[in-house]
């Protein structure tokens, strides 16, 4: 899942904080497995404080632009330690 980033613009639509508290709620629930990557702030680290959290360092680049250096999280719904992730 990739919803919008907590405390961005330009997704012209609002997505306020009881939406990814909502999201952690059904991520909680699922029958399957689901991972969802947004960017490192520390509200989306308290909502989804239960849950298997990984970063990676990202660079955002816009037209060819110089670009900006980032951090997202993956957040994980099973837990990865008893069964890591992987393709197959």
């Amino acid at each position: 899942m990739d919803p919008p980033y907590w405390q961005t613009e330009g997704y012209g639509v609002g997505f306020g904080i009881e939406q990814y508290e909502e999201i952690a709620e059904i991520l909680g629930s699922l029958m399957g497995k689901a991972i969802i990557s947004l960017n490192d702030h520390p509200d989306i680290r308290r909502i989804f404080v239960g849950y298997h959290i990984e970063t990676t360092d990202i660079r955002y680049t816009v037209g060819g632009g110089k670009g900006s250096d980032a951090r997202e999280v993956l957040i994980f719904s099973w837990n990865v330690e008893a069964e890591p992730a992987g393709l197959f």
